[in-house]
């Protein structure tokens, strides 16, 4: 056997689906097929390993863009590569999760790059391709070089954009948790200080560019005064925030909020917070914003927390447009009070065994039982994966909490994609999550667990100068942020199969995938093959 032979045997790389999670000293995934297909106004992702035998461990990337075939190359798609880093987990989620390191965060390449390639400890990279609203539809391809020399490597990937378009703005209204003073504690910055500013800029634009809208944020409302029991109001500094994300100038795409949340001065008196409410909302309303506006109600109240709950209500019940969000289970006593309900997930669907949500109410009764009064978003909590951490001694307690879908960082990625999917099969009106960079108050490099799950409340990572080898600050994304996109760009699909007079296919595919918030299929290979059957669905007439 000649000697290139040899170097070529020892380098392994092939491409592996977005939904597999790579883990250190695990065999080497199944290979996948160099196929992506995608819609206008979508990403998608794809996966290439690479492992190394011998002692040498430095392997060459090179990613160049994807040609069009038979047109200009004006037309060319960029790839955007990643390296898949991992995070240790200490203590599991619950069953489903394992000690170990994990892949999340997502460290930006260059479209040539080395990486460290062992057999122990092999590299991962995430190719992100994302077609804009005028590419032309089409075959593209490009060819992957791996390696140099004897021992180079090519991978040919091919990608199809589609006739047809997702909306760049999200059909389903969500919004998730953002804190300045997190993202400065994280960066270990001054919050007040410019570039505070402009990293909580940065990161709100990424979850956008996820189709996720933002909440918290800067968490200053506009400063108000009242002149002869009439609001006036400032609202420079808070348009500077929040009108790139109202207005669709934060992206190319255009893609806007599709949730605003309203934030109140505390020493405002009942009537006051009614008049500056419908004052906020006037503006944002002359500004052409069209999204849900809300008050965020005091977060999970306990019994002692009603009273407060039904006088925030009736001061947003007195503004004009502003609806009251209540993230609570199904519970008589304040139902009443939310024009927005958010319960847990696990309150949506009955399951046998011990019950992990006060009151389980399916979503076509939570509406009945609404009576039309509000609208009805979900989120995940703890309660969801179980909040202590670790296995459960009680096997049917631990099962009551495994097999939902789930955020956290030890779960499958299937889990982490299935909240759309799930959205479009229960017709909730949105969903709620609670933060993004929870786990900033520590280091998330070493360790994302919270409310007894990894990655609770974490979906970013502080890029700081040090750990990017720049001078700069910047966020640095995620695998399972990526699954929340997928899984909402899901949801687009179904939906525009609904629109188009194919709703009975859109819930047989969606069935085949998520029957219900704990039976989440777990096989990468039927996802891609619903997904597929989804844009044949749109494809034909």
């Amino acid at each position: 056997m000649s000697l290139s032979v040899l170097a070529a045997a020892a380098l392994a790389a092939h491409f592996v689906s977005p939904l597999v999670k790579i883990r250190p000293g695990e065999p080497p995934p199944p290979p996948r097929a160099g196929k992506v297909s995608l819609a206008r106004n979508e990403c998608e992702g794809l996966q290439v390993y690479l492992q190394r035998e011998g002692r040498e461990a430095e392997v060459r990337l090179q990613v160049p863009p994807l040609e069009p075939e038979g047109r200009l190359k004006a037309d060319a798609l960029p790839i955007a590569p990643y390296q898949v880093q991992w995070i240790p987990v200490k203590t599991p989620s619950n069953a489903q999760g394992r000690p170990g390191l994990w892949p999340d965060p997502l460290l930006p390449l260059e479209r040539t790059a080395t990486l460290n390639a062992t057999k122990q400890t092999p590299a991962v990279a995430y190719l992100e391709i994302c077609a804009p609203e005028q590419q032309p539809p089409g075959r593209y391809a490009s060819t992957l070089t791996i390696g140099t020399g004897e021992a180079r490597r090519t991978l040919r990937l091919e990608v199809t954009v589609e006739p047809f378009t997702l909306p760049a703005t999200s059909s389903l209204p969500n919004t998730f948790g953002i804190s300045r003073y997190s993202i400065a504690q994280g960066h270990g910055i001054d919050p007040e200080s410019e570039l505070a500013h402009t990293l909580l800029a940065e990161y709100v634009r990424e979850l956008l560019r996820h189709r996720v809208s933002a909440h918290g944020m800067g968490m200053t409302p506009p400063v108000v005064r009242f002149e002869k029991g009439a609001p006036r109001i400032d609202f420079s500094a808070w348009d500077r925030e929040v009108d790139p994300f109202l207005s669709g100038k934060a992206l190319d795409s255009g893609a806007r909020f599709t949730t605003l949340q309203l934030i109140d001065d505390l020493k405002l008196d009942e009537r006051q917070r009614s008049l500056y409410l419908s004052a906020v909302r006037e503006h944002v309303k002359s500004k052409g914003f069209e999204g849900e506006v809300f008050f965020y109600a005091k977060d999970e109240p306990r019994p002692e927390d009603h009273p407060l709950v039904r006088a925030q209500s009736r001061a947003v019940r007195g503004a004009k447009g502003v609806r009251l969000l209540l993230t609570s289970p199904f519970d008589p006593r304040i139902d009443a009070t939310a024009d927005i309900l958010a319960p847990p997930l696990n309150c949506f669907f009955p399951r046998k065994g011990p019950d992990t949500c006060p009151q389980v109410v399916p979503a076509e009764k939570a509406r009945e039982r609404l009576a039309g009064r509000a609208k009805l978003f979900w989120y995940q909590s703890c309660l969801v994966h179980g909040c202590n951490g670790g296995p459960i001694d009680d096997p049917k307690v631990e099962r009551a909490y495994s097999g939902w879908a789930s955020y956290m960082l030890d779960h499958p990625a299937t889990s982490n994609r299935a909240m759309g999917p799930l959205a479009f099969l229960t017709g909730v009106d949105g969903e709620l999550y609670f933060n993004t960079v929870a786990a900033y108050g520590g280091d998330p490099w070493k360790d994302t667990f919270a409310f007894g799950g990894n990655g609770d409340g974490t979906f970013f990572y502080p890029g700081t100068p040090a750990r990017l080898g720049s001078g700069r600050h910047a966020p640095i994304g995620s695998l399972r942020l990526k699954h929340v996109r997928d899984g909402l760009e899901d949801y687009e699909y179904l939906r525009l199969l609904t629109k188009r007079g194919k709703g009975g296919l859109a819930r047989r595919l969606v069935k085949q995938l998520t029957p219900n918030g704990y039976t989440i299929n777990p096989d990468p290979k039927e996802w891609e093959r619903i997904r597929e059957a989804m844009a044949r669905g749109l494809r034909g007439p």
